[in-house]
């Protein structure tokens, strides 16, 4: 049984083989195994010394890309590695120029925005690629700017620190992987 540590705000911390453990339950339960027997077979691989191996992704499956727009490389990289842990493809920008051109050049799924980037850039930046309507946008800040970054065409708005179980669900929500979402753009909300 993988059991996390607490911090002392009673968030979950999680060492990387105890990740790569959930992984491996996750791969198995998705691959059709029960919870009972995916930990079975964890505790077997475990025991025989081996690390369980996380069946890859099938060279044909598209991955979703998300765009990280971040000022902090420390909170680019634990967000990175969270979310590729998740199965995303993972592009960061440390600058409002860097993200127009990673956005332009690879047009990912979803696009995280800090909205301080390049002094205060992140507004403009959510703007211009809500407008484009390719990618979800997620706006963040470590001061409440939910309001405008919404009018300006954000999906979603997150206060930093992030939490990255909640970005992850997040960004399940906006891609429509689990979760009733806000409709895009000229479409009527399902009740």
């Amino acid at each position: 049984m993988i059991t996390p540590a607490r911090s002392d705000g009673s968030q979950r911390l999680y060492s990387r083989s105890e990740v790569e453990r959930l992984r491996f339950i996750k791969a198995q339960v998705d691959s059709g195994a029960t919870a009972a027997d995916a930990h079975r077979m964890l505790a077997e691989a475990l025991r025989a010394g081996g690390v369980p191996i996380i069946p890859p992704a099938r060279p044909d499956e598209r991955r979703p890309l998300v765009l990280m727009a971040e000022q902090d490389p420390y909170a680019a990289s634990l967000a990175e590695y969270f979310l590729r842990t998740e199965g995303y493809e993972v592009a960061i920008a440390f600058d409002a120029t860097q993200a127009k051109l990673q956005f332009d050049e690879r047009s990912p799924d979803v696009v995280v925005i800090d909205l301080l980037i390049s002094g205060g850039a992140g507004f403009r930046l959510v703007a211009d690629f809500a407008q484009q309507g390719i990618a979800q946008v997620i706006a963040v800040a470590a001061i409440n700017g939910a309001e405008e970054a919404l009018r300006c065409g954000a999906a979603a708005f997150m206060l930093k620190p992030l939490e990255s179980l909640q970005l992850v669900s997040t960004i399940k929500d906006l891609l429509r992987t689990s979760a009733i979402l806000r409709p895009h753009r000229g479409q009527q909300a399902e009740l």
